[in-house]
């Protein structure tokens, strides 16, 4: 994989939090070379910081960064997506595959901001990818063929499991897998201060909670199955868990679970305009 891509020049416009996250990744990875690799960030002393951290030289400019570039990578915030299309448009041709990470801007706005028939990809990726355990998904826009998905596929894969989805339902990925780390975060701390109250060290409950949630996730992506059939087999009758899950439903969890999706997710229709 790392061939395919070794002739390839990258330019990252806005290494900030996910922009940072992929471009480390990817460079440590391999997949990506130092020499053919650019990025920019907004403050010329953040920009001196991460070329010293990185490796690759990082500046403000993102009309030089994009000069020759053969992927551009989009990790700018939603607000002002459109502003840095305009600034590159002079050095961006359909020979270039624009991906974005910007969540809730469409691909026809990118392509309508670079006037030309450049290949855009919709992607959305969460911060687990920095460990090389992250979920992206994504969408091909109007001008994208089979090969610049299978390329964007290519790059995420390394930095974990990816999904193609209709653009329609990037923002509802947007409030699932992208927000969904915050909520599993959540949801570990509480089972870890769980633990420590029924008298558990802090440092082990943590762990129980952590590996618990981890090897839980594991099987359903393992097996495929349905996690209201795990759930059952873990729940015997008269048991322990029973219990455990009539507080958990009388306290409202799922509801409120499928209540913080749907709100992220109209959240995310929002950045883009605000």
């Amino acid at each position: 994989m790392a061939a395919d891509f070794a002739g390839k020049r990258v330019a990252v416009l806005g290494a900030g939090k996910m922009g940072g996250i992929l471009l480390k990744a990817l460079l440590d990875k391999g997949l990506l070379s130092p020499k053919a690799t650019c990025a920019t960030v907004a403050h010329e002393d953040r920009a001196r910081c991460l070329t010293e951290k990185l490796g690759v030289p990082v500046g403000t400019d993102n009309l030089a960064a994009v000069r020759g570039a053969d992927i551009i990578f989009v990790c700018v915030k939603p607000q002002v997506v459109q502003e840095v299309m305009e600034q590159i448009r002079p050095n961006v041709s359909p020979n270039q595959l624009i991906i974005s990470v910007a969540a809730s801007v469409a691909t026809n706005q990118i392509e309508k901001a670079l006037a030309g028939e450049v290949p855009v990809i919709r992607a959305m990726p969460n911060t687990p990818c920095v460990l090389g355990v992250g979920m992206t998904a994504f969408c091909k826009g109007r001008f994208a063929k089979p090969q610049h998905a299978e390329m964007a596929s290519a790059l995420f894969s390394v930095v974990g499991r990816t999904v193609v989805v209709d653009e329609k339902h990037m923002d509802a990925v947007t409030g699932l897998s992208a927000s969904g780390p915050a909520y599993i975060y959540i949801i570990l701390e509480s089972l870890a201060e769980a633990g420590v109250k029924v008298g558990l060290p802090r440092d082990i409950a943590t762990l129980l909670a952590a590996q618990t949630t981890l090897g839980a996730a594991t099987v359903v992506l393992e097996t495929g199955d349905h996690p209201a059939l795990l759930k059952d087999a873990v729940t015997t009758p008269a048991g322990c868990t029973i219990d455990g899950i009539m507080e958990l439903e009388e306290g409202k969890l799922r509801v409120t679970l499928i209540k913080a999706v749907v709100k992220a997710a109209q959240r995310a229709k929002e950045l883009a305009y605000s």
